[in-house]
């Protein structure tokens, strides 16, 4: 079925071909006809939001006929959406396919030096599928109305469980699983067969939940959105799962899980705090297996570009996570000594918007690390701050935790590898690292974001 044809509410999830956004330079020759420039090419639309991806190229052309009415020419002073739809996650569900196996050219711009796919460039995809799957969710299929604004809230968690071949076809569906008054989860699945060839079913290499918000593109407040039906178990279950996420959040949101620093606490701090005096006040008596976390940091920084912003004009979430994957990458990289293994990224709060032209910074640091042999763990925190040196402020727009391993094959060829020991040197960095292993173990012991 073709998508660009078919009703926002269709139940149909037909598979969304990924094709390369580059022409192959031993196909199309060009002949005489072709013009001074001697190509013939698809114009590339202006629309915002096309110079990520070739996922989000073929989204939009999936999407088209929403985005035009959407975005290229909004009904003027249309007043908003009356009534709410129940729409079911059947309507929203859908399915993106990359032809790794037959288009060599889209192999070649997902390829990383390890032949398995960029996570970087991943991250980004499932950020743009999240949000047309929250424009399918909303839709209420009146061009008299005017439609919402959907914007990325926060990513609940994204877990890698086993590496993802650049050789094999790949899969991504998704839909919505749970609906608040303004605000939607999405959840998303990455499935790749075994092996090239295989006839097992596909199974599950990435799961993703990602949080939108909507908000009335006349006013800028929350906007209701149209409700959710689960049908199937599985539908429902997905329900009450994320239902308790939400109730969590909002606990957190509240200080519910804020605690005292009591006796207990204070060691834990002072526990932290000692070798780190010893490195600031003993530099050559400090334990040779730890080192400081401030000489664990890196920091990079660029200024947004049109290119980089999404269907709302601002800049696109993806972007940023796929920026700050590249540092925290670079950063596991550079402590560990050996080419890290990606795990998975933890809860993502989208603070404030991100505008083109803003001067934006990423600063990384190794906040702790975990000693296992079997496994070693390196988390990594990323900070991106929209820096206005014309106004002398700087704000943080969101705070990234990603958690690296080192790769098992790298690792058996270093005889006597060793993961490091990171300690703070304030009191601040202390607090910071005890929040921060208290929040990872109060998700896991409640079940969540697994």
């Amino acid at each position: 079925m073709d998508l660009n044809s078919s009703p926002p509410n269709s139940n149909s999830n037909t598979a969304i071909p990924v094709v390369s956004t580059f022409s192959s330079p031993f196909e199309n020759r060009p002949s005489a006809q072709d013009g001074p420039n001697g190509w013939t090419r698809k114009p590339i639309s202006l629309w915002p939001g096309m110079y990520q991806s070739p996922v989000t190229n073929a989204l939009w052309e999936a999407r088209s006929k929403i985005f035009e009415r959407f975005f290229l020419d909004p009904p003027k002073d249309a007043p908003p959406q009356s009534e709410l739809l129940n729409k079911t996650p059947a309507q929203s569900r859908t399915t993106i396919l990359y032809n790794f196996s037959s288009d060599y050219i889209l192999r070649e711009q997902y390829r990383d030096p390890w032949n398995e796919v960029r996570i970087g460039k991943l991250l980004e995809d499932l950020d743009a599928l999240a949000g047309t799957i929250s424009v399918k969710h909303c839709s209420d299929d009146d061009s008299t109305t005017r439609p919402l604004l959907l914007v990325t809230a926060s990513v609940d968690k994204i877990v890698l469980k086993k590496p993802i071949s650049v050789d094999i076809d790949l899969k991504i569906v998704g839909a919505v699983i749970w609906v608040g008054r303004s605000s939607i989860e999405i959840q998303l699945e990455v499935t790749q067969s075994s092996k090239e060839g295989s006839d097992n079913s596909d199974s599950v290499a990435l799961s993703a939940n990602f949080i939108f918000v909507a908000r009335d593109s006349k006013t800028g407040k929350a906007a209701p959105v149209n409700r959710i039906s689960p049908e199937t178990e599985r539908e429902k279950l997905l329900f009450e799962e994320a239902e308790a996420r939400n109730n969590l959040r909002k606990i957190k949101r509240g200080g519910g899980d804020k605690r005292e620093f009591e006796n207990g606490e204070v060691n834990r701090l002072e526990t932290l705090l000692a070798e780190g005096r010893i490195f600031c006040d003993m530099p050559a008596l400090a334990d040779r297996d730890s080192i400081l976390l401030r000489d664990t940091r890196l920091e990079n920084s660029l200024i947004c570009q049109p290119q980089q912003r999404n269907i709302h004009g601002r800049i696109f979430g993806g972007f940023l996570m796929h920026r700050a994957f590249e540092l925290a990458f670079s950063t596991a990289y550079a402590f560990a000594g050996l080419v890290p293994y990606f795990l998975e990224v933890d809860h993502v709060d989208f603070l404030r918007p991100v505008d083109v032209g803003d001067f934006l910074r990423f600063k990384s640091c190794v906040l702790y690390t975990e000693v296992n042999p079997d496994q070693p763990l390196i988390n990594i925190e990323v900070v991106a701050h929209v820096t206005r040196p014309e106004l002398r402020s700087s704000e943080v727009s969101n705070t990234f935790y990603f958690t690296f391993t080192v790769r098992p094959e790298a690792k058996a060829k270093k005889n006597g590898f060793r993961i490091l020991n990171v300690v703070p040197a304030t009191e601040e960095e202390a607090r910071h690292i005890v929040d921060r292993m208290d929040s990872q173990a109060l998700l896991s012991t409640r079940g969540f974001g697994k």
